[in-house]
């Protein structure tokens, strides 16, 4: 019997986004700082295993950082999962 112990999860914090050319990306070198599309106050995407599951805020509390959901996303129902209509 499987234990859940043993599922493994990925799990992600989307910051923000950038676009950038690739020449652009490639010129830059340790220490380089990439301005993100996003302000303080606006929600973070979690992924697990790549896929988004909630949007969360980032707070900090004393010297540690963290995320706490503050919704969930509902998964996207996939033209495979629903059923097909009988033809009349």
């Amino acid at each position: 019997m499987p234990r859940i112990d043993e599922v493994k999860i990925e799990l992600s914090i989307v910051l923000g986004a950038a676009v950038m050319p690739i020449h652009q990306l490639l010129r830059m070198g340790r220490g380089a700082v990439i301005e993100l599309a996003t302000g303080e106050r606006d929600n973070v995407t979690i992924l697990a295993n790549d896929h988004p599951i909630a949007h969360g805020v980032v707070f900090v509390n004393g010297d540690r950082i963290g995320v706490e959901i503050v919704s969930m996303i509902q998964p996207a129902k996939s033209a495979a999962a629903e059923p097909l209509a009988e033809a009349a």
